[in-house]
Formats: structure tokens, C-alpha cells, sequence
């Protein structure tokens, strides 16, 4: 469902906003080249029309001299003269036996310094016989040529710089030439109808987020309740998240639920290369509001303006932008009252944005919109679910637990893919498995069966995946195997698909073990080709980012316990550790990162026969499940929690199907 904006100046007649007819550039071009011909081709024009010649006064002395001329014509205004020529001497002045189609007398355009010097030169070849023809005057072309000699070309420049102050300021707000509205503000009145607003009903999970939203609208429409008690009406929210989780998608059910006016910009509005642009506008902007007054701003992308001030001009510091942030500032919380005028804003790096934008009497609350829980994604699967024409055995919540870490965009982004791929192998609906390739598909890429593979290669990606899928068998905190695969994807030669536990709390046995089974697809190179390959190359990357997490950042080192040495923005580009901590800081991620390898190779040689079965079943399939390795290991040792919440799902399935096929009785 769609939100549309509606243009405030056509009363809600049209939700798209008319294009122009008649396109300005092209009127400005056609002036321009209309001016220029006016100008430069006005020169060479002559009464005659016909065939004609740019000429010197000796050139013109020399043809009357020798009788070429059966007339001149003298135009007094522009010193010019027009000598027609005799059609038995065109050859000679035109250098051309053509004749003039145009059946019009050819003449040459002279110009002339005296026009007594002409009519003594002239009586004096008719005199000797040499000009016989009639000596004529003409007055100028008229009023406008004068006027568009003086000032044509003034009123070319004119147009001329027009033009390009339309070109600069083409986005601006309002009509007419918009270099005079660059400072006013860019935000757009959203003002919808019932057909196409978005109300929280069409918000799938984010229920905290909703509440905390939810109560923003009920301030603006009935203040009283809350003004009653003594409180006060929030200035401002920030939306805080992950990109995809939903924080505008939030900000236009707000619109749709507030019967107040709406104003939308995004951050990087504010600033251009004109200085001082990006306060002007956060003023218009204000103004707007307060005469429009209960009314709610949303800010999308606010870190394109709010991000913290350098504290040191020569390390970058951007003035435009930062006297933008600081006309905000003042705007949102400074002498002037903004009574009656909410702020939304949304960001996925409230990190770097300014301390002062984040206090109190600014942005009072902070609602973060996190990533969506499992019921929280079988809600949203559920929306995105309606137009698409899917299996009548289709599991939602099979579907939700296989896309653990998914945001809001990707499931939106999965059920496309689902569909296309279903349209491709012309299915009638959309099918569990097409569900699966589709995630597939986002997570690892797009499926390459055509990579020229050795049979070398081939083995050895085998026994990586496979030291991979076996480590994570048997280990108590790692996540339970789903399928595992040598086919490439992407730029993965082979990969492993887990369904992790959605924890809040990590303890550092259940990220050893994590590290360990990472480590098993290169531990299994090792042990069972005798070399080493750079396919373990992510694998290898994430264990040394965890290692590093858990010794500097989480205290879980035995000679550095209970530090923390995150460099937050306070220290700025200095660590806040010794060169002697950084050491130890190595040698503590080291010794953590070996001693995991160790127990993957230790792990493998005790399950060496079941790594070689699995291995050679990946070879032969090149695609197995969990299924498949169950029956080479046995069931896991341990039951983790996602296992446990996918058999009570799977029994209550069962139940609820033998409830409904149950006989009636009478």
C-alpha cells in the first residue's frame, strides 16, 4: 500500500502533480537563437534579397570603375551601401557563371566611411561614363532595429543568465526562477486520502516501537488530557535502527493517523553549495510550521545534517553544515517556542550525530526499531504474503524461523524473489521451495552451476563445508545446521546455512564454540589434503573480529579481565591502551584463536569416518541437509533452544491438524 503526496494547491483534485506543457529551457533556447540571428545575420541584409557578397570600398570603386554597378543604393543609418551588379558582369564580381535563381538583382554589401565621399566618386564615373545607373537612398529598417541594436545584446545576457540561475535552482520550491527561492525550504506537505493512507494497522511488528509512536499522535490530538496533569508535549523522536527495519515506513503511518499537516524532507535537503542555503531553509521550514501549527516534521536520514561538529577546523570541518545543525538546534529548542510543532527523525547511525541534537528539550525520546523477532517476521510475512498467490501448504512460520536477522525490506525483498523465481518455471503459485531458493538467493547470491570446477577443487571445498557441518553437529552452543551445499554462489565456492539462536545475551562458551566451528572447514583442509586453500578466507576474518571483540572489548581474556578498551569518539585517534596492552591484546587473540583450532582438528580426528561419508555425499549431491548428516552422526547431543521452538511449532501443527480432521459426532 502506497501513500501518495497530494499537491496542497490543486485541493486534492489530482495526486499527481501536473507536468508543464510547454517546457521554459526550450522557450529560452528559441529566444536566444532568435536574438542571435537578429543580430549577426542583420549585418548582411540588403533591400535586393538576391545574390549577394561582402565587399571592401576599393572593391567597390574598382566595379564602378570598370561599369560592373547598374545601380547603388545607400542606407544612411548603417553606412552601408548596396552596389546591384550588371548580369553580364556577374561572373566577374561573383567569380561564378551561375545566374541568380531567385530572378532578384545581385548586389555587394560595402560599407562606407562618408556618404559625400560616395556621391562625389559617383558623379564623377558618370561623368566619364563609367556609372549610368541611378543613385538611390533608404532609411533604416525601423524602430525595432534600433532598439535591437542598443539593446539586444543586454537583453541576450539577460535571458541568458535566467537560464542558468533556472538550471542551478531546478528543485527548488515554488514557481518562476527559482535562483530566489533557494532558500526556502524543500519539504513537501503530505496530505493523504483514505484510500491511500497508511494507518499502524499496516505496520507488521515493532510493537514497543508503535506504542512509543502511537502516543506522539494522541499528544497532538488531544493535549489537554496530558497538559491537565502539568506535562508537557514531546518536542521531538528519534527513529533509531538498522536500515530496512521500518523506521519511514512508521513515519508515514504517523501521517496517515495524525489529522494534523505533515512536513517530509530528507537531511541532505538542507545543505548546498550555496553558504548559508541550509539555515535559510531549516528557518522557512519552522515557519511553515508554526503557522500551520499542530503540526509533526519528519527529518528521513537527519545524520546527513546532524553529525557532530569537528572540534578542529583543519580535520575537516564543514561550516555550511555546521551552521545548518546549529540554526536546527535553535530552531527545535532555543528562545523562540515551537509550541504545537513535533519533530520526527530517522537515522541508522545515531552514533555520529551531535550530542547536543540527542539531549533532553531536543529529541525527549529515542525509539529504536530493531531488527524483527520470529512472530514479529511471520506478521510481516504475512503482509507481504497478501498479493502473492501462494502454496495452500505454504508454513509461515517455517518461513519465519528460516529467516533469522532478516529486516522488514528483506522479507518484502524475499517474497518478490519467491515469486519471480516461481514465474520463471511457470508454477501456478508460489511454492515452499521457491520460499527457500529465494533465500538462498539474497543470503549466498545468485547460483553460478556453470563455474568450471577441478575434481581437486571440488574435493577440497567438499571437505571444507563438510568440517564445517560436522564441527557444528557436535558442539553444545552452535547453531543447528539447516543445509549445506558446494554449489557457488556469489563469490562463496560452497557454503553452510545455520539457523541461529536469536539471543540477547551471548556468554563466552557459546562464542568459543561459534569460533570453533569456523574454524573447522580449514582444520578439515588441513587434516585430510595436507595444505591449506584461501577459501577459509571469510571464515577467518569474522573469528579474528570476534577474538578481538572478546579480549578488548568484553573483558574475556584471563590476563586482561573485566577491561574494556573500546575507542569511542573520546580518544579520537589515539588508542586508549599502551604499545605493551596491544601486545598482550595479540597474543591473548592468538592463543584464543589456536586453541579453538586445535579443538576443531582434535574434534574432526575422533569423527574423521563420518567427515568422509559427509564429504563424499556433498560430492556425489552436492547439496544435503540436515537430515542427511543425522543419519551419518546420529541426532545432535544437545537440543538448542531454535530446535526446541521448531518441534513445539511442528507439535502444535500436528495437533492442530488432528484437531481439525477429528469426526464428528452426534
Amino acid at each position: 500500500m502506497e501513500k501518495k503526496n497530494i499537491n496542497p494547491n490543486n485541493n486534492g483534485k489530482n495526486n499527481k502533480q501536473k507536468r508543464p506543457r510547454f517546457n521554459l529551457t526550450w522557450f529560452y533556447v528559441i529566444i536566444a537563437v532568435a536574438l542571435g540571428w537578429l543580430l549577426f545575420n542583420s549585418e548582411g541584409s540588403g533591400a535586393g534579397g538576391g545574390m549577394s557578397k561582402q565587399g571592401t570600398y576599393s572593391e567597390f570603386r574598382q566595379y564602378v570603375e570598370k561599369g560592373y554597378a547598374s545601380r547603388v543604393e545607400v542606407n544612411t543609418s548603417r553606412n552601408q551601401l548596396n552596389m546591384y551588379v550588371k548580369p553580364e558582369h556577374i561572373r566577374d564580381v561573383f567569380h561564378s557563371a551561375e545566374s541568380d535563381k531567385s530572378g532578384k538583382e545581385p548586389y555587394v554589401v560595402v560599407k562606407y566611411g562618408s556618404v559625400d565621399k560616395v556621391e562625389e566618386f559617383l558623379d564623377q564615373q558618370q561623368g566619364e561614363g563609367h556609372f549610368k545607373g541611378q543613385l538611390t537612398y533608404r532609411e533604416e529598417d525601423g524602430m525595432f532595429y534600433h532598439i535591437l541594436i542598443n539593446f539586444g545584446p543586454f537583453l541576450l545576457l539577460i535571458f541568458f543568465w535566467f537560464f542558468i540561475m533556472n538550471r542551478m535552482g531546478g528543485g527548488g520550491s515554488g514557481g518562476g526562477m527559482n535562483i530566489f527561492n533557494v532558500g526556502r525550504s524543500r519539504a513537501q506537505r503530505v496530505e493523504v486520502d483514505e484510500k491511500s493512507k497508511i494507518t499502524f494497522a499496516d505496520v507488521a511488528g515493532q510493537a514497543g516501537a508503535k506504542q512509543e509512536v502511537k502516543e506522539i499522535v494522541e499528544f497532538l490530538k488531544n493535549p489537554k488530557k496530558f497538559t491537565d496533569l502539568g506535562g508537557k508535549i514531546p518536542k521531538g523522536a528519534l527513529l533509531v535502527g538498522p536500515p530496512g527495519t521500518g523506521k519511514t515506513l512508521l513515519a508515514k503511518a504517523v501521517a496517515g493517523e495524525a489529522a494534523v499537516p505533515f512536513f517530509t524532507m530528507s537531511g541532505s535537503d538542507f545543505v548546498e553549495m550555496f553558504v548559508g542555503v541550509g539555515a535559510s531553509r531549516v528557518r522557512d521550514l519552522f515557519r511553515q510550521a508554526k503557522e500551520n501549527s499542530p503540526c509533526i516534521i519528519f527529518i528521513d536520514e537527519i545524520d546527513a545534517v546532524g553529525r557532530a561538529r569537528s572540534r578542529n577546523a583543519i580535520m575537516g570541518g564543514n561550516d555550511e553544515r555546521e551552521s545548518t545543525l546549529n540554526q536546527l538546534l535553535t530552531e527545535m529548542d532555543g528562545f523562540g517556542t515551537n509550541s504545537g510543532v513535533i519533530i520526527l527523525a530517522a537515522t541508522n547511525r545515531a552514533d555520529i550525530l551531535d550530542k547536543a541534537l540527542l539531549r533532553a528539550g531536543r529529541f525527549d525520546r529515542q525509539i529504536h526499531v530493531d531488527l524483527p523477532d520470529v512472530n514479529e517476521r511471520k506478521a510481516i510475512f504475512k503482509v507481504h504474503l497478501r498479493p502473492l498467490k501462494t502454496d495452500k501448504d505454504l508454513d509461515i512460520d517455517f518461513l519465519a524461523r528460516q529467516t533469522p536477522g532478516f529486516s522488514g525490506a528483506d522479507i518484502a525483498n524475499v517474497c518478490n524473489e519467491a515469486a519471480l523465481i516461481a514465474a520463471r518455471h511457470d508454477k501456478k503459485s508460489v511454492t515452499k521451495d521457491d520460499f527457500l531458493s529465494a533465500v538462498d538467493r539474497i543470503i549466498g547470491g545468485l547460483e553460478k552451476k556453470t563455474k568450471v570446477l577441478t575434481v581437486e577443487e571440488k574435493r577440497t571445498i567438499a571437505l571444507h563445508e563438510a568440517g564445517h557441518a560436522t564441527i557444528s553437529w557436535h558442539l553444545q552452543y552452535a547453531n543447528p545446521l539447516v543445509k549445506v551445499t558446494i554449489v557457488p554462489r556469489g563469490r562463496a565456492l560452497g557454503a553452510a546455512w545455520y539457523l541461529p539462536e536469536e539471543r540477547q545475551i551471548t556468554t563466552r562458551e557459546q562464542m568459543l564454540d561459534e569460533m570453533c566451528s569456523l574454524l573447522g572447514g580449514r582444520a578439515a583442509e588441513e587434516l585430510f589434503t595436507g595444505h591449506i586453500s584461501s577459501g577459509a578466507m571469510n571464515d577467518l576474518e569474522r573469528v579474528t573480529k570476534q577474538a578481538y571483540g572478546m579480549i578488548a572489548y568484553m573483558g574475556m581474556s584471563d590476563r586482561l579481565p573485566n577491561l574494556c578498551y573500546y575507542n569511542n569518539e573520546e580518544y579520537q585517534f589515539q588508542r586508549p591502551y599502551s604499545e605493551e596492552t596491544a601486545q598482550l591484546i595479540d597474543q591473548e587473540v592468538q592463543k584464543m584463536i589456536a586453541e579453538q583450532y586445535e579443538r576443531a582438528k582434535t574434534l574432526l580426528r575422533e569423527k574423521a569416518a563420518g567427515h568422509a561419508e559427509l564429504a563424499q555425499l556433498l560430492v556425489d549431491r552436492e547439496v544435503i541437509f540436515a537430515e542427511d548428516v543425522e543419519h551419518i552422526f546420529g541426532p545432535r547431543p544437545w537440543t538448542s533452544r531454535a530446535e526446541e521452538i521448531i518441534e513445539e511449532a511442528e507439535e502444535a501443527e500436528e495437533t492442530k491438524s488432528e484437531e481439525n480432521h477429528e469426526p464428528e459426532t452426534t
